[in-house]
């Protein structure tokens, strides 16, 4: 029970399993995509930023053996206003020399490779000037005139104010737009769960307003092809549950019948006897005769409910233990020394044969009870001086594999054939046996039916071979064992 209450509901297990895993790959989208932004700010920022050095670069030139630069301030005044940050730039002459600009401004770190993406001899960096973070490009400018020739160092920087503001930007619009799909794919997964979910619900509806006596099927075109399968398994289990039902209403309907003859039967034997025993003087001989009917009513009484219970108990598969490897040939052997005193009071010859130790998967304690019931049944029904035999063996079968079987044949009066499958339902008795044993219940072959249909066993009534008599097989399938 604390399994089942764990799965919760089934509505929110699927918005998260849908949810959940949407919001990662948006959150993992929205990081690429965030990346993918500032590396294209970044991408123009620096072309912006190499396109001042190249302005500035143009106005270096040689003048007198002299490396001069013209910057007028309109030009720098033009290069804040485009970037929206502010502007340092300085010119390195040919031997180092400070030329113009700001001479603090740092210089180009040594690990800094030519950037790829221009066609310039331009480096960029970011370094820390005046407390504040500024990107930086470094431009190799070749200068010459007539008397002499060389390369200048050209550096722009600016801050990154602007770059910052933009990066911002992409952020919020990246998660403005990421979040307004992830809010819209939830609402619309949440109607399709609902929407989904509905055939369930009316489902739920349809069972919670079944009587509690509707055992009815329902109709599996209700639900999704996907939920099928569980409704055919619940009108299979209803199924079930209706025989079940049916089976212990016949139960208490056949006990209750069958009880109430012999206890009808016990309560005047009693009575009678106390109308005896009020007499004073009552005659010995009549009172034991009425005491000993008693008993034999109550031993009747007794093995008719011992019967009703082992029938029920065979019909539901009641049985504790399940099935196991059982050995056939010691079953029966053990039965028959149970039941051989019996056997011996009416003078019955009783043998046993068995062709090695046959070992089967099945429940022991209902196949004690199977063989209990068809020795019963032929020490019962078998003259006095009769012989019954047991065999068990294994054979092979056209269409079948190597299956064990149980003879009981006897040479009683036999069953008509007429009455062979009549004498599997319960209460019905063999009109050739009922002067025999009067007192018989007609349970015994019914029991042994429900038995070995738990465990897939054919059984078949014939004639004796002797002429006279009934054989009684039972072939149980999958033998596991024989031992020789």
């Amino acid at each position: 029970m604390a399994a089942h209450a764990k799965l919760g509901s089934l509505r929110s297990q699927l918005l998260r399993w849908l949810l959940i895993p949407l919001t990662l790959l948006v959150a993992v989208d929205a990081v690429s995509v965030y990346y993918n932004a500032l590396e294209v700010a970044d991408l123009a920022y620096d072309r912006s930023l190499l396109a001042s050095t190249r302005a500035l670069a143009e106005r270096v030139s040689v003048v007198d053996d002299r490396v001069i630069a013209d910057v007028p301030y309109v030009a720098l005044d033009s290069f804040e206003t485009d970037t929206l940050g502010r502007i340092y730039y300085k010119v390195t002459g040919l031997k180092g020399e400070l030329v113009s600009g700001y001479g603090d401004l740092p210089p180009v770190p040594p690990d800094v490779k030519r950037s790829e993406a221009y066609p310039a001899l331009v480096r960029f960096y970011q370094a820390d000037y005046h407390d504040q973070p500024i990107r930086i490009a470094a431009l190799l400018q070749p200068v010459y005139d007539d008397s002499m020739r060389g390369i200048v160092l050209i550096q722009v920087g600016e801050t990154m104010d602007a770059r910052n503001g933009m990066t911002r930007k992409i952020l919020f619009d990246t998660l403005w737009r990421q979040g307004t799909l992830v809010t819209v794919a939830a609402l619309l997964v949440w109607v399709a769960v609902r929407f989904v979910l509905r055939p369930m619900m009316q489902l739920r509806g349809e069972v919670e307003s079944r009587a509690p006596t509707d055992l009815s099927g329902f109709d599996p075109a209700l639900v999704h092809k996907e939920m099928r399968p569980l409704v055919l398994a619940m009108n299979g289990y209803m199924e079930r549950l209706q025989t079940l039902i049916a089976g212990q209403r016949r139960f208490i309907a056949d006990a209750s019948h069958q009880l109430r003859t012999p206890l009808t039967v016990l309560k005047t034997q009693a009575e009678l006897s106390l109308r005896e025993l009020r007499r004073g003087q009552h005659d010995p001989a009549e009172l034991r005769e009425l005491v000993e009917g008693m008993a034999r009513t109550t031993d009747a009484t007794v093995h008719l409910a011992n019967r009703l219970l082992t029938l029920a108990r065979a019909e539901h598969g009641a049985a504790e233990g399940g099935t196991a490897p059982v050995s056939l040939s010691d079953a029966v052997r053990q039965v028959a020394l149970e039941l051989s005193q019996q056997a011996v009071m009416r003078r019955i010859e009783l043998s046993f044969d068995s062709e090695g130790d046959i070992r089967i998967d099945g429940n022991a304690l209902l196949l004690h009870e199977l063989m209990v019931n068809l020795l019963d049944n032929a020490i019962r029904y078998t003259p006095e001086g009769g012989r019954i035999t047991l065999r068990v063996y294994a054979a092979s079968e056209p269409g079948h594999a190597t299956r064990a079987l149980l003879e009981v044949e006897d040479n009683g009066p036999g069953i008509a054939d007429a009455e062979r499958e009549r004498v599997f339902e319960p209460f019905y008795r063999a009109s050739a046996t009922q002067h025999i044993n009067p007192s018989g219940t007609g349970l015994g072959l019914s029991i042994v039916r429900e038995i070995a249909a738990l465990h897939r066993a054919d059984i078949v009534l014939e004639r004796s071979p002797q002429g006279a008599g009934l054989v009684v097989r039972v072939a149980f399938p999958g033998v596991i064992e024989v031992r020789l």
